[in-house]
């Protein structure tokens, strides 16, 4: 689970780990865990509120994505055109990067639940498994750009 407070205070963060230094796509693989994280979150809670409405999964998507990337694009911290991989501003790269791994971790997470009688294999699994996706990723990328193959 994702607090609202969290969600911006890490999109304020971008600002600050990007002075620090770190790489654009680096902070967006993470951007986008936490986007997808803070959607599967609100539909978890209107779920459980018994709060339904027609298209609700994808108006929540499509919602999150604009109040996370717009605020980037607005503030000039995305949409440099010196700052882009593969013709994509880095962060947004990163971001459907990051959003693919967490979704592609829940998923996993989920399968080795369900192949051990929905029992999770390791305490706290829903939280490890896509972190430790997520540093893996962080990681590799960090060495791709270290050597310059990107």
């Amino acid at each position: 689970m994702v607090c609202p407070v969290c969600t911006i205070a890490v999109a304020a963060g971008i600002g600050i780990l990007e002075k620090w230094g770190v790489d654009n796509i680096i902070i967006g693989i993470w951007l986008g865990a936490l986007i997808v994280s803070s959607i599967a979150w609100m539909i978890d809670y209107l779920n459980r509120k018994n709060i339904r409405f027609l298209f609700r999964k994808i108006l929540i998507t499509i919602s999150f994505y604009l109040v996370f990337i717009w605020p980037l694009y607005h503030w000039k911290i995305m949409g440099n055109i010196n700052n882009q991989i593969f013709g994509v501003d880095k962060i947004l790269f990163g971001t459907i990067v990051g959003s693919f791994i967490f979704i592609g971790a829940v998923l996993f997470s989920n399968y080795l639940k369900k192949i051990n009688d929905n029992k999770a294999i390791i305490k706290f699994q829903k939280v490890i498994i896509p972190l430790i996706l997520l540093i893996v990723v962080s990681w590799v990328t960090y060495l791709i750009i270290k050597i310059n193959l990107i």
